[in-house]
This record gives C-alpha cells, sequence and structure tokens, in this order.
C-alpha cells in the first residue's frame, strides 16, 4: 500500500519519487556537507575550534549574524541561489557583496557614526539664509515673514537682521533697498522693536569682521542705521545707546558717527536716505503714499468701493496698508461727510482680506500717536478718535483687543511694568540671599538693578519673606538691614519700607497670624542696630492712622526698646547666626569640579550642581571652573559648563555673573596664573561663540589681551 506521503500514484510515478530521493541523499551526502545542516554547528564538533582532523575548517561558510541568526553566506561569489558554489573553493576569505539578491545587511558590521550637535541657534542661522536669498531672488516680502515666523523661533530675531544686513551689503543698490523694505515691514507685526534694536547693536559690534569683506562697510552701515531711523523702526536715541556700548576707536563706533554726521544731520535727510539705494525694489515711500492720497480723494468723489480695493491691491504694498488706513481715517476727520464713505471702504477691504488685522491695528495705533498734531489742524481730533473706536470694532474690522496708546497712560503702565520687574527681580535676589548668606553678592545684585528709587520696596519683601521662615532668616534679614543701612540704603528708604510693611500689616496677618509681633521686633531690632533711631519711631507713626494695627505696632516696638536690657534680648530675639556659612556651598562646588578634571562623568557633575539646590549661586560654578580650567591648563572643564547651559541649569545670567566676577578679578589671578588674560579672552570668546554669553559682554581695555 501506498505511503500517506505518496498519495494515489502510478507504478510509473512510483518510479521518479525514488530517483529523485535517491539523488537527494547523494547529494546530502556530498563532501562539501558531510554531516547536513547540524554538523555545521561548532558545538556539535568534537575538534576544539571546529576543524576537522583533515584541518578543513566545516563552518567557514556558515556566520553568525549580530542578532544571533546562523545564515549561509555565498563563497567567493560562485554559483546561485540553491547552488553549492564553485567546484573548487579555496576557502578564501568570504567577501559581502551588496548587490546579491541574497545580500543581508545584518551581516555588516557595526560602525559607529559621529554626529555634529547643533544648538537652535545654530539651526536658526543656517534656516534664514535660503529665507533671505528667495526673498532677493523673488521679492516676496509676505512670503519672507510667514517663513520667519514658520521657523518659531522668535528670540533668535536680531540673528536675522544682521544676516539679512550683512548678505545685503555685498550685493546691489537693489538688494540694499530691499533689505530696508523688509525691515521696516516686519517690524511690529513680526520682529520686535527692541529685537531690531538687538540686532543692529550685533551689526555693529561686527563692523570690523565685516569691514575685511566689504571695503565701504562703515558707510553702508551707517546708511543703514540711517534708513532705520528714517522709516521709524529704530528711535534716534538708539545711537547713543549704540555709543554707551560700543568701544572706543571700534568700527561700530565710526558707524554711528558717519549715520549721525553724514546722513542724519543732512538737510531734507529723510528723502536723502530713501532715495539713496533708488528704492529700486518697489515704488518709493513718498510715492506709495501720494498714490494712496490720490485713490482715496477719488473714492471720496466716486463712492465707488469696488475701484477703490482695486487700486489699493495694485499697489502691491501690502506691508504698508497701514498707512491707508492712517490716511483714511485722518480724511474722514477733516471731512466729517465723508465718514460713512470711509468706514464702508476700509469694512469691504478688510472683509476682503485686503487689508489685514495687524495692517489695521498699526494703522489705528499710527494715527493715536499722531492724535497731538493733528489737532493742531481738527481740534476735536481725539473726540473723533473715541467715536471711530467703538464703530470699528462693533463693525468687526478692528481687532476688540486694540487699546489706543495715551501718552499719560502709557507713561504710567511702563512705570507699573518697571516696578513688577523689580519685584519679581527683588524676589530671586532675596532667596538667593537667604540660601548663600552672602551679603558682598546681594549687595552687587542691588548696584545691578540701578532702581534706588524701589529700595523701600526691597525692604518690605525682605521682611515680609523673612517673617514667614524661620528664626534664621529673620536673623539674616535684620544682619542684612544693618549692613545696607552703612553702605546702600537711607534712612528714609528704611523708614519709607517699614511704613509700608505697617500698612499692610492687616493683609500680612491673613498669613502669618504673629505678625504684629514679628514686625514690632523688627523695628525694635532696627533700632538697637542703629538703623533707625528711636526718633524715626514716632516718625513713621504720624504717619499711619490713628488705631490702625500699624500704629499698635509701632507702640510695641517702643516698649521692646525702652525696657531694660532690651539690646541683649533683641540681639538675641532670634538666636541670632545665620545658618551654614557660604564656604560650605564654594568647598563643595570646588570637590565636584575637581573630581570632573581628573576624569569624572559629566553627567554626574551636572547632577551633583543640580544637588546642591542653589540654582541662584551657580555663578560660583562658573567662576571657578574658569579659574581651575586656568590653573589646571584643562580646557576640558568648559566642556561642563557647555553641558549645563544646554540643559538649563546654569542660566545665561548666572553665566554672564560669573564670567564677570572672573573678570574683576583678573588682576590677582595674573599675578599666580601668568598668561590668565589671554586664556580669559579666549574662553569669553568660545562662550560667545556656543551662545552661553550674549555678543555685548565686553572686556574692559585694561583687560584686553596685548596682540601677540
Amino acid at each position: 500500500m501506498a505511503s500517506p506521503k505518496e498519495g494515489f500514484l502510478t507504478d510509473e510515478q512510483r518510479e521518479v519519487l525514488k530517483i529523485a530521493s535517491q539523488n537527494a541523499d547523494i547529494l546530502s551526502s556530498s563532501p562539501r556537507s558531510p554531516t547536513g545542516l547540524s554538523s555545521l554547528l561548532p558545538e556539535n564538533n568534537n575538534n576544539k575550534g571546529g576543524r576537522t582532523a583533515s584541518g578543513s575548517n566545516t563552518v567557514r561558510h556558515v556566520r553568525r549574524s549580530h542578532s544571533g541568526k546562523l545564515v549561509r553566506v555565498k563563497k567567493d561569489g560562485g554559483g546561485g541561489k540553491g547552488t553549492w558554489g564553485k567546484l573548487l573553493d579555496t576557502g578564501s576569505v568570504v567577501q559581502l557583496d551588496r548587490n546579491d539578491p541574497n545580500y543581508d545587511s545584518g551581516e555588516e558590521p557595526y560602525q559607529l557614526m559621529g554626529a555634529i550637535v547643533s544648538s537652535p541657534l545654530d539651526d536658526y542661522k543656517k534656516a534664514v539664509v535660503p529665507i533671505i536669498e528667495e526673498y532677493f531672488t523673488a521679492g516676496e516680502v509676505e512670503q519672507a515673514a510667514s517663513d520667519l515666523k514658520d521657523l518659531g523661533l522668535d528670540e533668535f530675531h536680531p540673528y536675522f537682521i544682521k544676516k539679512l544686513i550683512s548678505m545685503a551689503m555685498d550685493k546691489h543698490a537693489k538688494e540694499k533697498e530691499m533689505a530696508s523694505v523688509l525691515l521696516s515691514a516686519l517690524y511690529a507685526d513680526v520682529i520686535t522693536a527692541s529685537q531690531i534694536s538687538q540686532g543692529f547693536i550685533i551689526l555693529l559690534e561686527s563692523a570690523e569682521d565685516l569691514a575685511v569683506d566689504v571695503l565701504d562697510a562703515v558707510d553702508v552701515l551707517a546708511l543703514f542705521i540711517a534708513r532705520a531711523v528714517v522709516d521709524d523702526i529704530i528711535p534716534p536715541a538708539f545711537l547713543n545707546r549704540a555709543r554707551k556700548v560700543l568701544p572706543e576707536n571700534s568700527k561700530g563706533l565710526r558707524v554711528v558717527e558717519t549715520a549721525e554726521k553724514s546722513y542724519l544731520s543732512a538737510p531734507h535727510h529723510a528723502e536723502l536716505v530713501e532715495r539713496k539705494w533708488g528704492g529700486s525694489t518697489h515704488l518709493a515711500v513718498e510715492e506709495v503714499k501720494k498714490k494712496i492720497s490720490d485713490l482715496l480723494k477719488e473714492y471720496v468723489q466716486n463712492r465707488d468701493t469696488a475701484e477703490a480695493c482695486q487700486c489699493i491691491r495694485e499697489l502691491g504694498v501690502p506691508f504698508f496698508h497701514h498707512e491707508v488706513v492712517k490716511r483714511s481715517l485722518t480724511l474722514a476727520m477733516e471731512t466729517k461727510s465723508s465718514q460713512s464713505d470711509i468706514f464702508k471702504l476700509l469694512k469691504e477691504a478688510a472683509e476682503e482680506g485686503l487689508i489685514s488685522s495687524s495692517q489695521m491695528i498699526k494703522g489705528f495705533s499710527r494715527l493715536a500717536e499722531s492724535l497731538d498734531d493733528l489737532t493742531l489742524d481738527v481740534p476735536s481730533a481725539k473726540a473723533i478718535f473715541q467715536q471711530f473706536l467703538p464703530e470699528a470694532i462693533s463693525e468687526g474690522w478692528l481687532d476688540p483687543s486694540f487699546r489706543p496708546s495715551d501718552s499719560s497712560r502709557d507713561s504710567k503702565d511702563v512705570e507699573e511694568e518697571k516696578k513688577r520687574r523689580y519685584k519679581e527681580e527683588s524676589l530671586t535676589i532675596i532667596h538667593e540671599y537667604f540660601l548663600s548668606d552672602d551679603i558682598s553678592e546681594l549687595i552687587r545684585s542691588l548696584e545691578d538693578l540701578a532702581s534706588p528709587q524701589y529700595n523701600s520696596i526691597f525692604i518690605k519683601k525682605l521682611i515680609t519673606l523673612a517673617m514667614d521662615r524661620k528664626n534664621r532668616e529673620k536673623e539674616m534679614a535684620s544682619i542684612l538691614l544693618s549692613a545696607l543701612g552703612m553702605e546702600f540704603l537711607s534712612s528714609d528708604d528704611i523708614v519709607n519700607g517699614f511704613i509700608m510693611l505697617l500698612e499692610s500689616a492687616e493683609d500680612t496677618a491673613l498669613d502669618i497670624l504673629d505678625a504684629s509681633n514679628e514686625l514690632a521686633l523688627f523695628l525694635a531690632r532696627a533700632v538697637i542696630d542703629d538703623v533707625l533711631v528711636p526718633l524715626n519711631l514716632d516718625e513713621i507713626g504720624n504717619k499711619l492712622p490713628p488705631n490702625c494695627s500699624g500704629s499698635v505696632t509701632v507702640c510695641m516696638a517702643r516698649s521692646l526698646v525702652s525696657a531694660r536690657h532690651a539690646g541683649e534680648r533683641l540681639l538675641r530675639c532670634w538666636g541670632g547666626g545665620t545658618g551654614w556659612a557660604i564656604e560650605d556651598a564654594k568647598d563643595k562646588i570646588t570637590k565636584l569640579l575637581e573630581e570632573f578634571e581628573s576624569g569624572g562623568d559629566v553627567g554626574e557633575a551636572c547632577q551633583c550642581i543640580r544637588d546642591l539646590a542653589m540654582p541662584f549661586f551657580n555663578h560660583e560654578v562658573v567662576k571657578k571652573a574658569l579659574v581651575m580650567a586656568m590653573e589646571k591648563q584643562n580646557d576640558r572643564i568648559l566642556d561642563l559648563l557647555q553641558e549645563c547651559f544646554l540643559e538649563g541649569l546654569i542660566t545665561l545670567n548666572q553665566m554672564a555673573k560669573g564670567f564677570s566676577r572672573v573678570k574683576d578679578g583678573l588682576d590677582d589671578l595674573a599675578l599666580d596664573i601668568p598668561d590668565a588674560r589671554e586664556k580669559f579672552a579666549l574662553y569669553v570668546e568660545r562662550a560667545k561663540q556656543n551662545g552661553w554669553l550674549l555678543s555685548s559682554f565686553a572686556l574692559v581695555p585694561s583687560d584686553v589681551p596685548p596682540p601677540v
């Protein structure tokens, strides 16, 4: 009976199957494969090293891939798929052929590929180059603005300004004009005013480098700055600010002087500057303004909204549509009969998307800024403008978020913003002091704020924070007041600070139950420490409302001061002492840097810095790392600063503060390290290239290393 495998076969078919089976047995007993696939495994071979008695290697055609899989490889390119190779196999080294149909990439040895790590700033600089080149080719302002927004790296826009102008400087007048037009279009909508000023500062600082490639760099840069002033994208006061940050006898300073003397001081300088490059990119500004005035006058006469919109579209200056808005509203103020028609035109242009929301807001803002001048011709201009706003917002062609700028309110807002920032920064300084106990560092930080008019606010913040903490911080606050009273604060600052504290005593008591007693102790302690005199208590009490919580606190302070042995008791009211010394933190920083310098891991060093839990004191890490790198002639320590900066462990502010501390102590360092100045200059340059320091960080003339 036929086996199950054979099935229903004829005798002839069985004979063919028998012959095929015999041929397969002959092939399997070939000397090329003596024991089948199992004999190919080294474990099944009795001879060590996988060799037979005859010395032939039985496993040379089987290789274990990196994944652990056994694979048979093709030998010397002989034969094809399903064959045993050439008749004569010399056993030479197997070469992998990537064109072989049986090629397996897993058989390739691993190769470690190096990758260049780039910073976001480097990526930004590379990304803006094609944007600028495309703009110079196509002249599409809106496309350039859109591409710049899509990058999503708004904080680096000052470098776009530098790159745009430096590329235009090496080209013809057309590209220079295009660069100025683009800056004017991007102003406020894409790039802020402060970023534009910062970009020009960076340009001025690199004037020496630009002069190497562009022979007339000083004159060209001066013209760019003058054009920016004429186009109202940087204020005239920028020139004075630039002088303060530029080194003497630098080309950047020459640029500022050339811009002021050769261009901005000349008669009719605006027309001269605007036409210097021929206005070859678009219509000249004055010509565009004239065309806008003409089309508006024609519109008021024929009232054809569609035709007026078409004329605006044909101007081809969408980035300048704020001028259309401004002139339209001005015309509506001057001619009351045209107000409804003007509003109809602006509404139609907004609905069609012809005038964007940002251009509409910009036009209203420019009109609001010029209302004082406009009232000379239209006395009721301000009242009319206030009537325009609700109507424009209600009809939907002015964004409801628009708020007209008012000079008095602007100055008040600026003052409030300045005060808010001072409060935030003073909180950081006080927290740092509570952690580090470094009075000299705190005084330097307050001097850097340069806001002595807010000293009383600092006193209020200091004592309020201390009252909500332990005795250690309260003692530290009193010691700090004593130190500041001798060096930094006036008697009026301290009196006003306590008055502000006592005026808000009832609110403070909501968070601190014993606030009244604590404040009385602070007042009495200030008298004992000679920060205040007893008469100051009367002065403070007279400025407070009678029978208020603050007045009661002043009475308590008088009682504490007048008691027997008040001095001794008040000096120990919080136990005395300010906690562990700052030297402990400095010692820990020194040890972690020494360990890293001797071959430690950068990740471990970063974790040690993080474990210190003193982010406000990281400038000490920077200072000690720079000094150690100089002393040990080992720049590897700077790799730690690079890693800390990339991880956000050490901020730009702390990095600058650390470099400043080293700069201030270079005279002493030079006694032990003769080349300290040269080394420090190299470290500063490296830090600027890597983005740890702003390019505005400058060495004072005495710190600049002598030429080699």
